[in-house]
């Protein structure tokens, strides 16, 4: 069996996987947030509705993380098998900007306003041996 790390946060498992977050419904906020929480963060109100994020963004700002990340981590890898990727801030549309885990770790290969689109890539296995995939930012066309 395979998992998404948090079943709440996407369309996995989806073809064609797409975030989802919340926006606030009041007429004088709108602000957008992910993953959904109850009470908006602008406002505070609880008009937080549930929708889909746009499957493709912009890479606005990137950089590779180059070291095991700490617990609670759910990689497999160990420091002798730990190989770096990238992490980047993406604009969905006109919505939201996430951070996210890149699937180009190569700073030559990476480059501000690249068009990206959301996947999924295998992040490690959980307690129970069960595989959790996590969502991901491609370059488009990849």
């Amino acid at each position: 069996m395979t998992r998404m790390i948090s079943p709440d946060i996407s369309t996995w498992p989806d073809a064609d996987v797409a975030l989802v977050g919340g926006v606030c419904s009041d007429s004088d906020c709108g602000a957008a947030v992910f993953p959904i929480q109850e009470l908006c963060p602008r406002c505070s109100k609880d008009t937080v509705e549930q929708t889909t994020f746009p499957r493709t963004g912009t890479l606005i700002a990137w950089t590779t993380q180059g070291f095991l990340p700490g617990a609670p981590y759910l990689g497999d890898e160990t420091r002798d098998t730990f190989t770096p990727f990238g992490v980047g801030l993406v604009q969905l549309g006109d919505v939201i900007r996430i951070e996210g885990r890149l699937t180009e770790n190569d700073p030559e290969k990476l480059e501000f306003g690249a068009a990206v689109e959301v996947t999924t890539v295998p992040l490690g296995h959980d307690d129970d041996g069960e595989e959790v995939v996590t969502f991901a930012f491609q370059p488009v066309g990849a």
